[in-house]
């Protein structure tokens, strides 16, 4: 089993290791409630995480993501349509460092 490795950004963490040949690049999501207190804000980033994942999947290498919330998220709604660029910034940033780093 492969050691896993993080890349770490502002508020998130992409934690990644190798995934089996047989398998394509797969995408874990941990938004903690302490960390973001509603239900709708937690499903605001994920749907950012997933989208973002949606559109480099075919230019990231084949493993395994988990891409984690680090910082709390307060004063947010999840109808913030700044503070989910941010996030949707970050998140492709990190993916594709992930992509550079295993070229």
């Amino acid at each position: 089993m492969a050691a896993r490795r993080v890349l770490r950004g502002e508020c998130f963490d992409l934690h990644y290791r190798p995934a089996g040949t047989d398998s394509n690049a797969r995408l874990g999501l941990i938004v903690p409630k302490r960390l973001a207190q509603t239900a709708s804000l937690r499903n605001a980033i994920k749907r950012q995480g997933r989208e973002a994942f949606r559109l480099v999947v075919d230019e990231i290498p084949r493993c395994d993501l988990v891409l984690r919330l680090t910082r709390p998220v307060k004063g947010v709604t999840a109808t913030d349509g700044a503070q989910r660029k941010v996030w949707r910034g970050e998140m492709e940033t990190l993916l594709k460092r992930l992509s550079m780093s295993s070229q």
